[in-house]
């Protein structure tokens, strides 16, 4: 493409070159020619006036008189009647242009010019002419090469994009380049590049988040999975069993609640519900593990209390909550249930150090964590409350409590709550 527009930038330069240096040619050779033509009439005239003065006076007509009116390297004849002829300078041979003029006094006068001249004249103008051209040409060439590299360029850097976004780089270049066609393109795949980064970023967060999430409930069903092979005793393995059918139920919710965030967190199939079922599951999902560590976990608060959410979404911001705890607390945990307003509140504290006071506004970001953990739980719960209309807060540093925030009676979500918002 760079050749072709090179090419067609100097061709049209060169016809309008030609056409208009022809023209030029012809309109100076016509214009040297009639000069010399008028030059040589000029002279002509004047030596007849001069002649016809120095008769009127009674003059003798000499070469000498009239030489300074003849210019250098013309010829000039005088013919008097009756007194013979004048001449001066030498005659020229070839080609000539001539001039005859008469006096008022019957002379007659004849000026030549060679050839000669007029050709030199109309050299030195063709030659100017003919630099001119070159140059004209010159200066083309320069500007077809940098018009065309500043044409090419930007194709050459917007494959450069494209062959960027195929291989997996989205960044957006923000690049323009001043023609309106080519920064069209570029806002395409800039935009194009942005949506690439937001669809990566979200299959990203989705298998953190994934992870993350499944983990703890995998962990659970495996521990019921356990007791069922050790124990002999049919009426337990059908207690654990039926506890894992239970497990793989929420397990499949999470899964459900993890691909539905990740197209739209605020899509959320909110129903009110009994809040103590969700606290007594989550209470006996949780006691064995924390036995294990010699710790207890416990509940407290008003009973019989219902919210608006998702059963299944409130179950894993407490599973978040209360393992949030079991990894980086110390001694008891308590989930302690309380109303505010049109709201119902579920309080999580333990009794450990809390949170470091540089983190406490950053306690929720992604990867933000106190103890070299994931920072991806308390995000991920942060999210799935906001998706019900909830909210979830860090209301105490030291020692740690945190508060699930979940309307009583449905209606508008409940805006993104203030308060600060940290991870552990």
């Amino acid at each position: 493409m760079r050749r072709r527009l090179i090419h067609s930038t100097l061709a049209v330069v060169l016809v309008v070159i030609g056409v208009f240096g022809v023209s030029l040619v012809v309109v100076e050779t016509r214009t040297i020619s009639e000069s010399a033509h008028d030059r040589v009439r000029s002279e002509a005239v004047q030596i007849a006036s001069i002649v016809d003065s120095r008769l009127l006076g009674q003059q003798r007509i000499t070469p000498e008189a009239l030489r300074g009116q003849v210019s250098s390297g013309h010829y000039a004849r005088i013919d008097l009647p009756g007194r013979g002829r004048v001449e001066i300078g030498k005659r020229p041979e070839g080609e000539v242009t001539r001039v005859v003029t008469h006096g008022e006094q019957g002379e007659k006068v004849t000026v030549e010019e060679p050839r000669s001249e007029v050709t030199r004249e109309m050299g030195r103008t063709l030659s100017i002419i003919a630099v001119v051209a070159l140059l004209a040409i010159l200066a083309a060439v320069l500007l077809a090469v940098r018009q065309a590299n500043r044409l090419t360029s930007p194709f050459t850097d917007l494959a450069e994009t494209a062959e960027r976004l195929g291989s997996g780089d989205p960044r957006p270049r923000h690049r323009r380049y001043g023609v309106p066609e080519l920064d069209r393109v570029a806002d395409v795949l800039d935009r194009s590049a942005e949506r690439i980064a937001r669809m990566l970023t979200a299959e990203r967060r989705l298998a953190a988040d994934a992870s993350h999430q499944l983990r703890t409930p995998l962990t659970a069903l495996s521990m019921r999975l356990e007791e069922i092979t050790v124990t002999d005793d049919l009426t337990t393995a059908r207690e654990e069993a039926s506890i894992a059918l239970a497990q793989v139920e929420r397990l499949t919710d999470v899964v459900e609640r993890l691909l539905t965030n990740s197209r739209d967190p605020r899509t959320g199939s909110a129903v009110s519900f009994d809040l103590d079922e969700v606290i007594t599951q989550q209470l006996a999902e949780w006691r064995p593990a924390y036995r294990a560590v010699g710790r207890a976990i416990v509940s407290s608060g008003k009973r019989r209390l219902r919210a608006v959410g998702t059963p299944g979404a409130v179950a894993q911001v407490l599973a978040a909550l209360i393992e949030n705890s079991l990894v980086h607390g110390e001694g008891t945990v308590a989930l302690r249930t309380r109303v505010t307003g049109n709201q119902t509140v579920i309080e999580v504290s333990d009794e450990g150090p809390g949170v470091p006071p540089h983190l406490g506004s950053r306690i929720f970001e992604r990867t933000i964590s106190g103890h070299n953990s994931t920072g991806i739980g308390l995000a991920v719960a942060r999210d799935l409350a906001e998706a019900d209309g909830g909210r979830l807060e860090m209301l105490q540093l030291r020692p740690p409590v945190f508060g699930l925030f979940l309307s009583r009676t449905p209606g508008p979500q409940v805006p993104r709550g203030g308060g600060a918002r940290q991870v552990r």
